[in-house]
């Protein structure tokens, strides 16, 4: 992966860069895409969370209520921002580590617009309304087959590049790649499995309890499979990438593959803590939460150890400092993740903003900042620059972003552990202590931290595209990047 600085001549004007070189402009749009969504999909976050503290933000209009904007946040960040940046990198990394050009252009083209028709849709359709009211799987059947079959065109793109690559080795980031591939795409079609009644209408084939345990099969194996093993694959390449260091233990990153993927699955219940699920389901999907904080840390500190010798870096490199953040807020999440699953715990932290506190350490802090890391280290790549346009600019953001997500999940955390021991809290007689106007008034004023970091981070996700604009221009004429020969020879890659 050596990175040198020669690069073929462009093509004239008009024909095709043939298959020797990388198809890269596929990942160029798909991140210019990622920052896009990203902008818009937390600006909507933000705009909730002003409604939050101050209501009449909704201008008693339907489709700008919380109830209708919320979903659309969380699908604007989930699939459009982190299924742009999964795209992204997953097609850089494919070409790079096995050594070949995406099987098809024209696939490509279909995969990147496709997947931008679908998130239009749901912009369009949410704020109106249309909804299947289920966690991250809101979109009506239209939008849900499209999605299906961009997703399939997807993994036929990816698997059939490696298919054709020229080396024997498969890198482990396409391992889990592939894996998310596989996961994302059979959750996605078992759950919306719907009888259409209407254009934007429809009723699941399941029912009660068993709609529930699929939906939530669904909603934490998309958290799983979507939100952390494909960030695992980026995690993979790129900070080993970035560092000029092989991976800490290649041995244990196929360890960590196959637990994560094994215990995963079965993880699901525990998000139905005293529901009407069986007994035996909630207690399943408990213990396996627990078991996977051993795979969880064990993959993290493979990525942290590969900083051996080289923490140096971490002074002058702010693109590594994202990384490896991004990894401690996944050790993080994935320590409070299995806490919140043991039932005893759940009964304080359940319909609390512990809850919100929890999936944003996620996102924002593993998700948002690996991603953003990952991106600084291809997007310069992608014209042949050395790096982005200002290290000092690299830096601004991620001291804008750490600074808004620790103001935000520490504003979640405080505010949800007293929701708990308010609404628990009881009289000598049994009667409850505080009503829920009581407990709201306590975490009124964390929701203006929460409110402050989220501005934080917007701010420097638009810096982030001013960044890579100037990036661009850096770059007047670039060449196409040449396929790495698989003897040795270098490419910028």
């Amino acid at each position: 992966m050596t990175v040198t600085s020669a690069g073929p001549a462009t093509p004239a004007a008009g024909t095709t860069a043939p298959a020797s070189f990388y198809n890269d402009k596929v990942v160029n749009q798909f991140a210019i895409a990622t920052v896009f969504w990203g902008i818009v999909g937390m600006a909507v976050g933000v705009f909730v969370a002003a409604q939050l503290y101050w209501p009449a933000l909704n201008f008693d209009t339907a489709w700008l209520s919380y109830g209708r904007l919320r979903p659309l946040h969380t699908n604007g960040v989930i699939f459009a921002f982190g299924g742009s940046v999964l795209f992204a990198t997953s097609l850089y990394v494919v070409q790079r580590t096995c050594h070949v050009r995406l099987i098809s252009d024209r696939l490509a083209s279909f995969v990147f617009w496709g997947w931008q028709a679908a998130m239009v849709g749901a912009v369009i359709t949410l704020p109106l309304g249309l909804t299947q009211g289920k966690e991250y799987a809101e979109l009506e059947w239209p939008l849900d087959i499209l999605i299906a079959v961009v997703w399939v065109a997807y993994g036929w793109l990816f698997f059939g590049t490696i298919a054709k690559r020229a080396v024997k080795h498969i890198y482990v980031a396409n391992w889990f790649y592939g894996a998310y591939v596989i996961a994302v795409g059979l959750l996605h079609i078992v759950n919306n499995l719907a009888i259409p009644a209407g254009l934007w209408k429809s009723y699941p084939v399941y029912s009660g309890a068993v709609d529930a345990m699929a939906q939530w099969w669904y909603g934490h194996n998309a958290v799983a499979f979507l939100l952390t093993v494909g960030y695992l694959a980026m995690m993979y390449y790129f900070v080993p990438k970035q560092a000029q260091r092989p991976i800490y233990s290649y041995r244990l990153s196929i360890v960590h593959f196959w637990a994560l993927i094994s215990i995963y699955m079965w993880a699901g219940p525990h998000h139905l803590h005293y529901t009407a699920l069986p007994d035996w389901a909630q207690s399943l999907g408990m213990v396996f939460s627990v078991i996977l904080l051993v795979p969880s840390w064990g993959g993290a500190m493979n990525g942290i150890l590969t900083l051996s010798g080289v923490w140096h870096k971490l002074r002058t490199d702010p693109i590594l400092k994202f990384l490896i953040v991004a990894i401690s807020f996944y050790m993080i999440a994935t320590f409070e993740g299995p806490l919140l699953s043991i039932k005893t715990v759940n009964s304080l932290s359940h319909y609390t903003d512990w809850t919100i506190g929890h999936v944003h350490a996620g996102t924002l802090g593993w998700v948002a900042m690996i991603s953003i890391g990952s991106l600084y280290s291809l997007y310069p790549r992608l014209f042949g620059l050395p790096g982005m346009y200002s290290t000092k600019l690299v830096d601004v953001h991620f001291w804008l972003h750490t600074l808004g997500v620790v103001f935000y999940i520490v504003s979640m955390w405080i505010a949800g552990i007293t929701q708990g021991l308010m609404w628990r809290a009881t009289n000598a007689d049994g009667t409850l202590t505080y009503s829920f106007v009581e407990s709201l008034v306590a975490t009124y004023p964390y929701y203006l931290g929460r409110l402050f970091g989220g501005v934080l981070i917007v701010a420097g996700m638009c810096l982030m595209a001013w960044h890579m604009w100037k990036t661009r221009q850096m770059a007047r004429d670039p060449a196409p990047i040449p396929v790495m020969s698989p003897h040795g020879a270098e490419a910028r890659a």
